[in-house]
């Protein structure tokens, strides 16, 4: 007789079984930059972390969203100076260490970073298994155990049953404020309740010769769109020199929070890039005819719900340059709003200028042991829309963590801040140059 076949084991489920629990120093909930950036942190702090998200990878919308920038990293001009360290340099030296993984746009007015997402998503994978972080995928959040305004510990559930997460301090990385929200917070949300995001499609197999400018694209959508039913009536790529490849961002998708328009929102969204690359084929067949769809990112979201903060950073101070005395990061990334698909409004800075980010924007006055980062800190609209690129994120992850590394077991309302500007100052005060004086000068080569 042969081997018996393995037919498995008989389980029939007959209560619910206990959470799974892990106890942790932080508790992170969101794995997007900020995420990932606080995670890593509070990691090299010698910290035991957990990092919570809620779609089966790592890397949010940086990977799974394709947003493929690096925005606000750098000081305005052609060859800026860098604003945020730490994880930012990390990155940037492991991908451009790889063939094609990188490509620094300098100018006109300020310097954007294009990268290829498989390799940040690979970079972020093999950097949270480094540092021993224990990742926990897939995990949509139920609850939160609050006492006297410290958060005890937080509750998932995944597909393969609940997870229960102790932890002395959390890091509200989720975009949405959803941590802050389960735990009877404080939160805001837009006036209207309508807020807009884009679906990116990467195409592959175009003719990198023939690629039309933006301008070009943005005025044929403006004068043909209606033809082919655009929602939106600009549109622009993101292209890592020689590899035939570019993520083309056209699209007008609104992304509410309700739970199941959201679902068909996600899906209107892939309608409106498939409509977008037809477009493209049809109007710049010598760079889009042999075009191909690589892949389609998850729904781009820039805001939903924020946190009502300790301070809430205004428009106001982001024109003034208001430099606060527990500011954690800086950019100098222009006033962005996308609230109508003919365009959006742009407000852009001069070289010298540069805005900061308070810690207050980061806390909530009614908790103790929460640090928001990413695009749920509080401020208002106009003001967000020029912090929540990926630069900043990273620096706000990075505060988020030493303000809870200086907390400990008591609050982020008492810590000693200038021993938190003291470790947060390469983000607000350090100016360094990626070019030479000879490439500055020669801004051609560079």
């Amino acid at each position: 007789m042969g081997d018996s076949p393995n037919t498995g084991t008989i389980e029939v489920r007959r209560n619910a079984p206990a959470p799974r629990k892990l106890v942790a120093d932080v508790c992170v909930v969101g794995a997007g930059i900020s995420g990932v950036a606080a995670a890593l942190e509070a990691a090299k702090l010698g910290r035991r972390v957990v990092l919570v998200d809620s779609q089966p990878a790592l890397g949010g919308q940086a990977v799974n969203s394709i947003i493929a920038t690096f925005c606000g990293l750098f000081s305005n001009g052609t060859h800026g100076y860098q604003f945020t360290y730490g994880i930012a340099n990390d990155i940037l030296n492991a991908l451009g260490a790889q063939e094609q993984a990188l490509h620094y746009r300098n100018g006109p007015t300020t310097t954007v970073v294009y990268y290829d997402e498989v390799a940040l998503g690979r970079w972020v994978e093999s950097s949270i298994l480094t540092a021993g972080i224990q990742p926990v995928l897939g995990a949509t959040l139920m609850a939160t155990d609050v006492v006297n305004g410290r958060i005890l510990s937080a509750q998932f559930m995944t597909r393969y049953g609940a997870v229960t997460v102790e932890a002395e301090g959390f890091v509200d990385a989720s975009g949405d404020a959803a941590l802050a929200w389960q735990a009877g917070l404080a939160c805001r949300e837009p006036e209207n309740h309508k807020v807009f995001g884009t679906q990116m499609v990467v195409l592959e197999n175009i003719n990198e010769a023939a690629q039309p400018s933006k301008q070009a694209i943005s005025a044929r959508m403006k004068e043909r769109g209606d033809a082919y039913g655009l929602t939106r009536r600009e549109g622009l790529g993101f292209t890592i020199p020689g590899r035939g490849i570019v993520a083309m961002n056209m699209t007008h998708v609104e992304t509410p929070l309700d739970p199941v328009e959201a679902s068909i929102k996600a899906l209107e969204g892939k309608q409106q890039a498939s409509i977008a690359v037809d477009f493209l084929r049809a109007e710049f067949p010598e760079c889009f005819g042999a075009a191909r769809v690589r892949s389609f990112g998850l729904p781009g979201i820039r805001q939903t719900r924020w946190i009502v903060g300790q301070h809430q950073l205004t428009v106001d101070e982001i024109k003034a340059g208001t430099k606060f005395d527990d500011a954690i990061g800086r950019t100098a990334w222009p006033i962005e709003l996308h609230d109508h698909g003919d365009g959006h409004h742009w407000i852009t800075f001069d070289e010298d200028h540069v805005h900061y980010i308070p810690l207050g924007s980061l806390i909530s006055p009614e908790c103790h042991n929460l640090v928001a980062a990413g695009r749920c800190i509080d401020a208002d609209s106009a003001a967000l829309s020029s912090v929540r690129v990926m630069g900043p994120c990273m620096a706000m992850g990075m505060a988020a963590a030493q303000a809870l590394d200086l907390a400990g077991s008591g609050s982020v309302h008492q810590i000693d801040r200038d021993k938190l500007r003291e470790r947060v100052s390469d983000n607000v005060e350090r100016r360094d140059y990626r070019w030479t004086p000879e490439q500055l000068a020669n801004p051609v080569t560079a």
